[in-house]
């Protein structure tokens, strides 16, 4: 295809310049009109509050400890659930690619591992409500095992809803490292072992440094999700944990002060944004 053709072969079809630009304008248009445009007005409506000046909201929420704690719960769950997420889905997908053989197999444990998604969040905390309550499943089982003398408080703490959220979540962070495993080449951790590497030294210098876009990804997509989760934290604490999803509704939806929560919207955007560029830049010293 030349160059002044005024065209470009993509997948085998040939798109001409006014249908690329056609193509980006509907993906600038899309964007716009469901995310800037939402995002400035939640924006301009924090400056906006019910009394006091264009600031006051902001003073309030810097100067409140109580605000601080909601957020250091909420990035603390988020970070936890995404460590539990990245561990158990790691293992799995690197089982899934490297050590199940058989494709029936792993078809099936791939589909076991994705089908909760087809379930929706709210069945699934209730399913968790049933297996964590006091006579619940798991609390039979420890005192069958002798591990506790009487059941305990499962339910209702900050363990529980990182238990559920990581269940729910883990779908999407096997889901990205599974991608990344499967355009690994097993022939370079086998000529790592040739050259004499033993099993611990390919690891750490041939197969995480290939899954490292995978890892990134996974637990990007896993943390901002869990950043934002209204039902399951709802469900999951009765009530009695407050996150930042569950305030920022609670401003709208309850005080119908809609100044006060863009406010708190924002600051979370702008605290997730803050812990985002530092694992970034760390990733990237890392791979330097």
């Amino acid at each position: 295809m030349s160059a002044g053709s005024g065209a470009s072969t993509m997948g085998g079809m040939k798109i001409t310049s006014s249908q690329a630009t056609l193509f980006l304008g509907a993906a600038v248009l899309f964007m716009t009109l469901f995310f800037v445009a939402p995002l400035l007005m939640v924006f301009f409506s924090s400056f906006q509050p019910l009394q006091g000046g264009a600031l006051s909201n902001y003073k309030e929420v810097a100067t409140d400890a109580y605000f601080w704690r909601v957020l250091f719960n909420t990035f603390r769950i988020s970070l936890w659930v995404t460590l539990i997420t990245f561990v158990m889905g790691y293992i799995l997908s690197y089982s899934l690619n490297f050590h199940v053989k058989r494709p029936v197999y792993r078809r099936l444990i791939y589909i076991a591992a994705v089908l909760p998604l087809f379930v929706s969040n709210i069945v699934r905390s209730f399913g968790w409500i049933v297996l964590l309550g006091r006579e619940g499943v798991i609390n039979e089982m420890f005192v069958w095992l002798g591990i506790f003398s009487a059941p305990v408080q499962l339910l209702y703490t900050s363990g529980s809803v990182i238990v559920t959220l990581s269940y729910v979540m883990l779908p999407f962070m096997i889901l990205t490292l599974n991608s990344v495993f499967q355009n690994i080449n097993p022939s370079l951790m086998e000529a790592a072992r040739d050259l004499g590497a033993g099993p611990v030294v390919t690891f750490l210098k041939v197969t995480f440094p290939l899954s490292l876009p995978g890892v990134v990804a996974g637990s990007l997509i896993v943390f901002t999700l869990s950043v934002s989760a209204y039902v399951t934290p709802s469900v999951m604490s009765g009530g009695r944990l407050m996150v930042m999803p569950i305030l920022i509704y609670d401003y709208y939806m309850v005080q119908l002060d809609f100044s006060m929560g863009a406010t708190l919207a924002m600051m979370l955007l702008m605290a997730s944004i803050s812990i985002i560029s530092v694992y970034m830049f760390i990733l990237k010293r890392y791979s330097r």
